[in-house]
């Protein structure tokens, strides 16, 4: 018999990631991020409409939806790259600029898919802490760290779980200094802060953005992403990516979704009238917490931050443990008022 294919070396060393998404239905949703109402009624309206069986044989064309996404963010066609969410807009930047060994700069705690896909790339990866005591972006302590021979920097802003983030001011620094590096920031919470890169994007051509619809938007089951960077960037960055990597019904929805900013506004604006009733929550219960420019906030409960999130889940309420990035941490996504009212009710019944 033959022996069994062996993986690359990359990956034996890969530890798996395996997101704990199972037995989800049913329960208040705070453990992941998403929309905790639904996306814009539009969005069905639109997926009603054009989807038939005729359009299910054919290949996805994105020229117009292209131009419509473009002309909303304010770039070119040819500055936009459509992406199967934002995982894929990483994993497309990191084969087409880094190579077996290069080194990748990382920031820790920040999403799992940084590292992931750099070292399934064979990439030297090296993270650099949030500081230590109020988790803040350590903009000063990033510059230092990079070399001449960095090939990328991937950057959330604002960073999950932290929920901190660094201004405009910083990332031109950053880019600067970064050289011929590839900078990436991440912008899947762009519209609970109000911060983005998308005006430098002319200016710098080491500037990638990124967008993603699985957050405010609501279309997180969708897989709909775009990864914007200057023309001759995007044009490499498509010869890494599969031809059809996006399906039709994503960019249909992405379409009728950008359509209705009034709902995008109205549900952003409840966030942040949740958040406020969630830190005064926690303020109340004595519980710390660090402050978020995200639809999130990281909560510091202790040693028992396990016992609390299982605690919470038998009560049909899911939260997010991170104490196995910061010790003692859990992470509660912000809904509206009214799902935030339930989660601290419950909370208080076992604190």
């Amino acid at each position: 018999m033959p022996d069994a294919p062996r993986p690359r070396e990359a990956v034996l060393k890969m530890a798996p990631y395996s997101p704990p998404t199972s037995g989800r239905a049913g329960k208040l949703r705070l453990d992941f991020n998403e929309n905790t109402v639904g996306c814009s009624p539009r969005v069905l309206s639109a997926l009603r409409d054009c989807l038939t069986a005729g359009s299910l044989t054919i290949y996805p064309e994105y020229e117009e939806a292209k131009k419509e996404l473009a002309a909303f963010f304010g770039v070119s066609p040819d500055a936009l790259l459509f992406t199967n969410g934002t995982d894929e807009a990483i994993q497309v930047l990191v084969n087409t600029y880094v190579d077996d060994g290069d080194d990748v700069l990382l920031l820790r705690p920040s999403y799992a898919m940084y590292r992931f896909y750099s070292e399934v790339a064979g990439a030297a990866v090296r993270e650099l802490d949030y500081r230590a005591e109020d988790l803040a972006f350590p903009l000063e302590e990033l510059l230092e760290a990079i070399r001449p021979g960095t090939r990328a920097i991937l950057i959330a802003n604002p960073n999950n779980p932290t929920g901190s983030g660094v201004d405009l001011d910083g990332i031109e620094r950053i880019l600067k200094a970064a050289g011929a590096a590839a900078v990436l920031i991440d912008e899947a919470y762009f519209e609970f802060c109000g911060v983005t890169a998308l005006p430098l994007i002319e200016r710098y051509p080491n500037l990638f953005v990124s967008r993603t619809f699985s957050k405010v938007y609501g279309m997180a089951a969708m897989r709909m992403g775009c990864l914007l960077s200057q023309p001759a960037n995007v044009a490499y960055l498509h010869k890494a990516q599969s031809p059809y990597s996006v399906n039709s019904l994503a960019v249909i929805a992405a379409r009728a979704a950008i359509r209705d900013q009034e709902y995008i506004q109205n549900y952003v604006a409840e966030v942040h009238a949740a958040r406020e009733l969630l830190r005064a929550g926690l303020d109340e219960l004595k519980i710390p917490y660090y402050p978020s420019q995200g639809n999130f906030i990281l909560m510091r409960i202790g040693p028992r931050a396990i016992e609390v999130r299982d605690r919470l889940r038998e009560r049909g309420v899911l939260v997010r443990d991170r104490s196995y990035e910061v010790e003692g941490c859990v992470r509660v996504t912000v809904g509206t008022r009214e799902q935030v009212r339930r989660f601290l009710s419950e909370l208080r019944e076992i604190w």
